[in-house]
């Protein structure tokens, strides 16, 4: 399966930003991509590149004075195969985990599974360890909180979400996270590219949180706002939370003035040469979606 995804980001800055975008594909994307997946821009600057601590791809940039143009535009072939729910994935006893897992098992800026524990095991203590306990939290967060942009907010914690029992999907991924770490499960955010891809069509593309779960000796999706196996995710960033994985870094003070996103399934049998072709402008806008038009202060976090 062929997809073509990538974005167009404009922001309108009084005086030079520096910028640390994180909006390329993950460095274990397993899917082969075609054409170019790097951040380009408009700016007199060049972007330089380097991968952090969780293998996320970090382009730095600078803003000039005025409008600047962020955008990329690539193809990914991917299997085409839902997500999998492993029904038998184990959980792991803490001493048996791996080492590389422990960080994911406490809490994190805003999954402060440090609170929920009392409520997570009066609420999920009873279920099967392992991907029948994920499950249970999943289908609990799915449940609970309702989707809205106008819900999201950048302070935002797990409590936040399992009290007000709204959100957008880094709440989702958030409130999940924190609930499966309450229960000695590790667990990690990540984000990426979502179409509506053997789904009805929502009228619009965005990027999309889900998180993921150590069962089994192995990492596992886990999406607890659309809580069915979903197809063509393509992977951008993971953290401990979102304030790891933010959009836009900023340092110094933006208008964020137009903001949209692909990620549309092509033909069977669309050759790289017919890919390439089709590379070389920019899909034209589809109507609807959110308002992304707003100020954005200096030295924060856009998820």
């Amino acid at each position: 399966m062929l997809i073509r995804f990538g974005f167009e980001i404009m922001v309108d800055c009084p005086a030079p930003v520096p910028m640390l975008l994180a909006l390329s594909t993950h460095t274990e994307f397993n899917g082969r991509l075609i054409g170019a997946d790097y951040v380009r821009t408009t700016s007199m600057t060049p972007i330089a590149v380097y991968v952090d601590q969780y293998g996320n791809r970090i382009s730095r940039a600078i803003a000039d004075t005025g409008r600047t143009t962020f955008w990329s535009d690539c193809v990914a072939e991917v299997s085409g195969v839902p997500d999998i729910f492993p029904t038998f994935a184990i959980q792991h006893r803490i001493e048996d985990l791996p080492s590389d897992t422990l960080d994911f098992l406490g809490a994190s800026r805003y999954c402060d599974s440090d609170s929920l524990g009392n409520f997570a095991w009066a609420n999920f203590g009873n279920t099967q360890e392992g991907w029948p306990r994920v499950q249970a939290i999943c289908d609990f967060v799915h449940n609970h909180v309702t989707f809205g942009y106008k819900f999201g907010r950048p302070d935002k914690t797990a409590r936040d979400v399992l009290e007000e029992k709204s959100g957008v999907c880094r709440d989702f991924a958030h409130l999940g996270v924190s609930l499966c770490r309450a229960m000695n499960i590790p667990a990690r955010y990540a984000s990426g590219y979502l179409g509506d891809i053997g789904v009805p069509d929502s009228g619009f593309d965005d990027f999309c949180a889900w998180f993921e779960v150590f069962l089994g000796g192995s990492w596992h999706t886990v999406d607890a706002r659309y809580n069915v196996p979903r197809i063509g995710r393509i992977l951008m960033v993971r953290g401990s939370d979102a304030s790891d994985v933010a959009m836009i870094t900023s340092f110094g003070s933006y208008q964020l003035s137009s903001f949209r996103v692909w990620t549309t399934q092509l033909e069977d049998g669309t050759s790289d040469q017919q890919v390439h072709a089709m590379l070389e402008t920019l899909p034209p806008p589809r109507p609807g979606g959110p308002d992304f038009g707003l100020a954005v202060p200096g030295a924060v976090h856009l998820f």
